[in-house]
């Protein structure tokens, strides 16, 4: 974003190929070039960027796709309906695409490629929790270098709620999921505290298994306020019943 405004062009080169989410470097190559610049891009790894400086113009903002996967998961979970007053396949952003995935669910893949959505990766693995057949998450090793290793955070919790819901294999994430959890659990008569690691993400995604199941406690809700910060009066907006705890 920077390089625009060097005295002579700029190549930014990855030391290697991989570099795992592409759609969010295009999003970003896009706003820039919306004011000006120019971009060039090389190879896979490599951009050129020339010295052409930003001109001020008029951008239509969209509303955040990755906040917008909690109420398309909240939704399906309860069988209603949420006008966000922008349609899934008009956003840009690549975690937008998990709104095709959700629509499937309880028929959700049973492998789900997370490369180029993986903000919505913790929302899809709390629905894939009540799937009619397991799901395996793929692609998603950048995961682990988020504000918490994302892998193995979304793994414990919801094996916190089901021993075994969920695992890792090397940088997959394996949800082993029941359409009759919420059935299986409803005889239980202790809270479930969710361990969010300060992480907005875990925190936002693992509220949706209270929609289904009594006793879910979210530690640290406050920390949703990195990015969505109005999410739980979202919530009870929607009808959702939220009591604090101690």
């Amino acid at each position: 974003m920077a390089a625009p405004l060097g005295e002579a062009p700029i190549e930014i080169a990855l030391t290697g190929n991989e570099i795992g989410a592409h759609g969010y470097v295009d999003l970003t190559l896009a706003a820039m070039c919306s004011f000006g610049a120019v971009v060039e891009q090389i190879d896979t790894g490599t951009w050129r960027v020339e010295p052409t400086g930003y001109t001020a113009h008029d951008l239509l903002i969209e509303p955040d796709a990755s906040a917008a996967t909690y109420l398309w998961g909240a939704a399906a979970l309860t069988g209603g309906a949420i006008d966000l007053g922008v349609e899934a396949n008009a956003f840009t952003q690549p975690d937008a695409a998990a709104q095709y995935v959700i629509a499937q669910f309880p028929n959700m893949p049973a492998v789900i490629d997370g490369s180029q959505m993986q903000d919505a990766v913790p929302t899809l693995a709390v629905l894939a929790a009540f799937n009619n057949h397991p799901i395996r998450f793929v692609g998603i090793a950048n995961l682990r270098v988020k504000e918490t290793d994302r892998v193995r955070a979304v793994a414990t919790e919801l094996s916190r709620i089901l021993p075994g819901l969920g695992t890792e294999k090397d940088d997959d994430l394996l949800v082993a999921s029941d359409p009759n959890l919420a059935r299986t659990l409803a005889s239980r008569n202790s809270c479930v505290k969710i361990e969010t690691y300060h992480d907005h993400r875990i925190a936002m995604a693992f509220a949706l298994a209270g929609l289904r199941i009594a006793g879910i406690v979210i530690l640290d809700p406050a920390c949703s306020g990195k990015t969505y910060p109005g999410y739980w009066d979202a919530l009870a907006g929607l009808g959702v019943k939220l009591t604090p705890t101690n």
